[in-house]
């Protein structure tokens, strides 16, 4: 309970829970949040199990919860066998220029809506505001028409420029920059600097948590992503860990695609667990204008 001691939010104070009666209610808070936890991490946890049973383990019934024995080779016979290697290359590539792309084209945009605010800036929002409430189905034909017409297929440029024009990183880096002292900006402007040059030393240097939130959103979105890469490649040696795991329904063993999964999910978990509160902060940062 020391913890509570300095705390100063939050639904309990730490008043109140010198009582029983919140003492009970903490306890009952923290019980349900374990159970949640449990459940939550029960899927994950009996998908590596199976990947060390045997295919005729995985299909007993009554099934066994642990395997009768763990072999860790089982991880690098994957990795060899389904070239994962290659497949984890294609997904840091396609992270990397997505998040450039999610990163620098909505940042530029949100600016000019933000502060520069040229004429026909309130038609251009309420443009990107439809497109936003136009759902993603609609709009998958005709973008891959145009994609495969101008011969983009087997090219990670289309995922790229689809993450340079995510909408909703527009509006966030506009409501953050919106935020942002005006006085900051007509200071650099008395002192002769150019619209570029407010925006790279000042506004950017000061974006830096919702940057952060961003990259960290787009690479888990770009690492999960299936959909796109699998209409647009066809060469395995540039398709993404995400359509090599799905490729490998039809093939590979039970057991080795359920360690297959693991090597899918593991990086996002990874960065989830390294990364959560700048997450949750890059939340509360974009949703609350200051």
């Amino acid at each position: 309970m020391k913890a509570f001691e300095n705390k100063t939010t939050g639904i309990i104070t730490p008043l109140e829970l010198r009582s029983a009666k919140y003492k009970i209610l903490y306890w009952s808070i923290v019980f349900i949040l374990i159970l949640i936890t449990c459940i939550s991490l029960l899927p994950s946890l009996w998908v590596l199990l199976s990947g060390f049973k045997d295919v005729k383990e995985i299909y007993k019934i009554p099934p066994d919860i642990f395997p009768r024995e763990i072999r860790l080779s089982k991880f690098v016979e994957v990795w060899q066998k389904y070239k994962f290697g290659t497949s984890y290359l294609a997904s840091f590539i396609i992270s990397v220029g997505d998040v450039i792309c999610a990163v620098v084209f909505p940042a530029l945009g949100g600016f000019v809506l933000s502060r520069l605010r040229p004429r026909g800036s309130g038609l251009v929002m309420t443009l990107l505001l439809w497109t936003m409430m136009m759902p993603g189905q609609v709009r998958m034909v005709p973008t891959f028409m145009v994609f495969n017409t101008l011969g983009l297929t087997n090219s990670y440029l289309p995922l790229w420029m689809m993450s340079a024009a995510n909408i909703f990183n527009i509006f966030l880096f506009k409501n953050y920059f919106d935020s942002i002292s005006i006085s900051l900006i007509e200071a650099a402007q008395l002192d002769g600097c150019s619209d570029i040059g407010i925006f790279a030393k000042i506004i950017l240097p000061l974006a830096k948590p919702i940057i952060m939130y961003i990259t960290i959103t787009s690479i888990n979105a770009s690492w999960s992503n299936f959909m796109w890469p699998y209409l647009l490649m066809t060469d395995n040696k540039l398709m993404p860990i995400s359509v090599i795991l799905y490729r490998m329904k039809a093939t590979a063993r039970l057991d080795y695609y359920m360690l297959a999964i693991i090597f899918g999910m593991l990086p996002p978990v990874i960065l989830y667990a390294f990364f959560q509160k700048r997450i949750l902060g890059g939340i509360n940062i974009g949703g609350v204008k200051g």
